[in-house]
Parts: structure tokens; sequence; C-alpha cells
């Protein structure tokens, strides 16, 4: 008998394992069956109905119409744009702030001054979405608390007024998704060996150089996992864009919201939904592509 095969457990312990690790999986994948896969195969069939399938007696007319609504109707090809511009100014946003944030996090507190940061770090999550996108209204509105403070500074000063603007979007929107980025960075950074950078310090490395060649490549999966996370979400978003953007805040988020709730359009809605949807996996096929290749080169 080999020392391999009197390692290996018998068959029995290895079904009981099997049995006890699909128990486990069971009650959150099925929850995930129900919850999320159902749904959208019901919005998928949804998509290629011709009229919404409720309150009506007629048969169901399937069409294709649904997924040329960027060819019939131009302007949300405009529509799509802002809300890409959304994801990649958001996105970026969070990452230029979230990882050195979770490196100041990992690598520079301690004890009870870190448990202190990770609060704060979370506390937009404990917050009503409403409530939040409000009190953004009250610093960013002509008059408010920016231009306020700024008077107080320069009394001569004219209006900053945000409110209404793109810019004002994406504020809203940073400050809603930025603990993501923080989060999964601050996972990827705080497994960094020292000795990586130790060894890298002792061969004449300055800080730039170590954080360029050691810890930026080493924190990749961090940064795009928490771009996953921001990426997806921000472009369907419709309270920010409709509540700090006013009439400029026309995103595809807003335009699906009102086929389902004002127009009664199921069926364009989830065409609109699922079209946009196709065009994020598209996008990150092409960034994880040319990621894996920087990865490798690393």
């Amino acid at each position: 008998m080999t020392s391999a095969g009197a390692a290996s457990p018998p068959r029995s312990q290895r079904a009981r394992q099997g049995l006890s690790t699909a128990g486990l999986l069971l009650p959150a994948y099925g929850w995930l069956l129900l919850a999320v896969f159902l749904p959208l195969g019901a919005m998928f069939i949804f998509s290629f109905l011709k009229t919404t399938p409720f309150g009506s007696s007629k048969p169901l007319v399937f069409t294709i119409q649904n997924y040329l609504a960027f060819v019939n109707r131009p302007y949300l090809v405009d529509v799509a744009w802002t809300s890409l511009q959304l994801g990649f100014w958001t996105t970026g946003l969070c990452a230029l702030i979230g990882l050195p944030a979770a490196l100041a996090l990992s690598r520079a507190t301690k004890g009870r001054f870190r448990q202190v940061v990770f609060l704060l770090t979370i506390l937009p999550f404990w917050t009503n979405g409403l409530v939040r996108i409000f009190s953004w209204t009250m610093l960013l509105r002509e008059g408010g608390i920016i231009d306020a403070l700024l008077h107080l500074v320069v009394p001569g000063a004219g209006s900053i007024s945000l409110l209404y603007s793109f810019p004002a979007i994406v504020i809203g929107l940073v400050h809603a998704y930025l603990p993501y980025m923080i989060l999964t960075c601050y996972l990827a950074v705080d497994s960094i060996e020292d000795g990586l950078i130790d060894a890298a310090r002792s061969l004449g490395a300055r800080a730039p150089t170590v954080f360029a060649t050691v810890i930026l490549p080493l924190a990749l999966p961090g940064l795009i996992s928490g771009s996953i996370l921001i990426f997806v979400p921000v472009i369907g978003s419709f309270m920010e864009p409709r509540i700090l953007g006013g009439r400029i805040g026309v995103t595809m988020g807003t335009v699906v919201e009102d086929q389902f709730t004002q127009a009664y359009n199921w069926p364009l809605g989830s065409a609109l939904s699922f079209s946009m949807l196709a065009v994020v996996l598209v996008i990150f096929a092409i960034f994880s592509r040319a990621l894996r290749g920087r990865m490798l080169d690393a």
C-alpha cells in the first residue's frame, strides 16, 4: 500500500463529507436559484413578448422588436453612453480613493483605531439610500451648505451649485459604492506579506516603485472585484440620477424604471436591461483579457 493511499480517507468518510458540504451549500444556492435565476428567467421571457402579460386575455405574441429598440430609438444610444460614463467615472474615482484608503487601513492602523476606521467605512451601509441622496441635495444646491461655507471664506464668490448636474450624480454614486472598493482592496492588500515589501525596500526601491511593482499588481484582484461590484449596479442605478441629476439625469436605469412603473411596458424594460447586461459582459470580457495579460506579465 502506498503512503498516498494510506493517507486518503475511506470512501464512506468522503461521502459523508460530500453530503455535509452539499447540506451547507443548499440553503444559499437554493435561495439564489429562487431569488435570482427564476426572476431573471421570467424577465428574459418577458423581453420577447409583444405586450405585458398581465391584465389581458389575449394570447402571448413573441417578438424581437424590443431588442431593436436601440436601432428604432436612437436617443437610447446616448442614454446608454451616459450610463456607461457614469459607470466608468464612479468606478475610477472609487478605485483612486479606495485603494489608498485600503492601504492605509491595512498598513497604518491597528487595534481600536482600525475598528473605528472600519466602522466609518461601512457607515453608508447603515443609512437609508433616499436619506443619503437627499442629504446631498442640501449640500450641493444653490445656497446650500457648500455655498454657505464658501461664502464664509470668500464672501464675494459666486455659487458653485452642482445639483442637477453630471458631477452631482457621480458624487452621490461614489458615496454609495466606495465602501465596496475599500473592503475588496483591503482584503487584497492585507494578504501581501511584509517580507515582499521589505525585500523591495532592501534592494533600494523607493515608495513609488514599491507601490507600482509590488503592491499594485498584488492588489489587482481586489481592484477587479471592487470594480465589478460597483460598475454593474451603477449603470443600472436610477435614484441618484433622478434626484441629483434632475432633467439631465436620464440614464438606462431611469428609462427601465419608467418602462416598468409608468409606461407599464415590461417587455421593453426587460429587453433594455438584458441589452445593457450584454454590453457589460462584453466590456468585462475585454478588460479581463487585458488584465489577465497584465497580471501574467507581472
